[in-house]
């Protein structure tokens, strides 16, 4: 059994892990931390939990995490998960870190982004970004795993076949995407306070939101894989990103524009996407009379895909959607656990979705 340690596991993510990893049959959760709640045990934070575990939570100390644990995931918020992850490593750990302190490789990316001085910067070049989907292989021999933030994960899903094969234009990208509210995290704030969220639809950090540089990142890494055929340099690859809260619990429904260089039927744009997932356990398209909706992967692992070539216009639309709390943060994370220890991917993940 592997022994597994949950850093920050008294917010939304650590429950999605702890619920996760309850049915996985070859772990065994051995700690769990949380600085604010320290002292009290899981069942009195998650009355959903009771019964499953009899830990208590406790404060962080990677010593003593690493004399319990053989791997750890970190759900600290950011800028605050860096000097963990390096006392973790240090300790003999491997790491899965939910935060985005290890998600960007250029340094002064992350510092014009988050305006903090990363303080482990050699440790970026180390960091594996953690999606199974674009980045299998080396997950497996990693030691410190950034996992995706959870717009990222449906913009790069929803995206990377039309850039690996170079359908559209890199420099005409905008992605409108919706989340719910529990993507602002558990620590109560006046955005996600009921009568501020519910009956309304707010956009915000338009232009300067902390995942762009993330996706622009990943998506740059996948549209240069191969060597460019065309005499020209491409533009640099740029992406309009526009996120708004809506009023649910759980789920984003991402909506991205794109135009493609050559004409094309939505029908054949479907069976290449089906082509380049069709051996992905969580990555679906549906089918061609129903368009994606959060309702359909709450709880699930799954993210679901459509295409839509608007042949009156030029434009050609791609939505996803996932569990922002799943897909887009746990359920990924267990995924890339399950290649660091050698499990089959899908293990402890298969599980059907919430419904209603």
């Amino acid at each position: 059994m592997l022994r597994v340690g949950i850093v920050g596991a008294s917010g939304y993510v650590g429950a999605e892990l702890l619920r996760i990893l309850a049915g996985h049959p070859d772990v065994v959760i051995t700690a769990v931390t949380s600085e604010h709640n320290a002292g009290k045990p899981v069942h009195e934070v998650f009355p959903h939990l009771t019964g499953r575990f009899s830990l208590t939570l406790e404060a962080f100390d990677a010593t003593q995490l690493s004399s319990k644990a053989d791997l750890v995931f970190l759900a600290l918020p950011h800028m605050t998960s860096m000097s963990a992850v390096s006392a973790c490593l240090k300790a003999g750990l491997r790491v899965i870190d939910l935060s985005a302190d290890f998600r960007l490789n250029n340094l002064e990316d992350y510092q014009t982004w988050y305006g903090s001085v990363h303080l482990f910067p050699k440790l970026l070049s180390e960091a594996v970004y953690g999606m199974p989907e674009i980045n299998r292989d080396r997950i497996r021999d990693a030691r410190l795993v950034a996992a995706p933030g959870c717009y990222p994960t449906a913009a790069i899903l929803q995206l990377a076949p039309l850039l690996q094969q170079r359908l559209i234009h890199n420099d005409l990208i905008v992605i409108d995407a919706k989340s719910g509210i529990s993507g602002a995290g558990r620590k109560p704030t006046l955005i996600s306070h009921f009568s501020e969220a519910h009956d309304g639809v707010e956009a915000y950090n338009l232009g300067h939101h902390r995942h762009t540089p993330e996706i622009e990142q990943e998506l740059c890494k996948i549209s240069n894989r191969d060597p460019c055929d065309t005499p020209e340099p491409e533009p640099e690859l740029k992406v309009t990103f526009t996120p708004t809260r809506v009023p649910m619990n759980r789920g984003i429904l991402s909506t991205a524009f794109v135009r493609l260089r050559d004409p094309m039927s939505t029908e054949d744009l479907r069976a290449i996407f089906q082509e380049w997932y069709h051996n992905e356990p969580f990555v679906c398209m549906t089918s061609k009379d129903r368009l994606p909706n959060p309702h359909d992967v709450r709880g699930s692992n799954r993210c679901d895909l459509a295409v839509y070539v608007d042949q009156r216009t030029g434009w050609t639309t791609v939505l996803a959607t996932l569990d922002n709390l799943v897909k887009g943060a746990g359920g990924q994370a267990v995924q890339s656990m399950n290649l660091m220890v050698g499990n089959l991917e899908s293990t402890g993940l298969d599980v059907v979705g919430i419904f209603p």
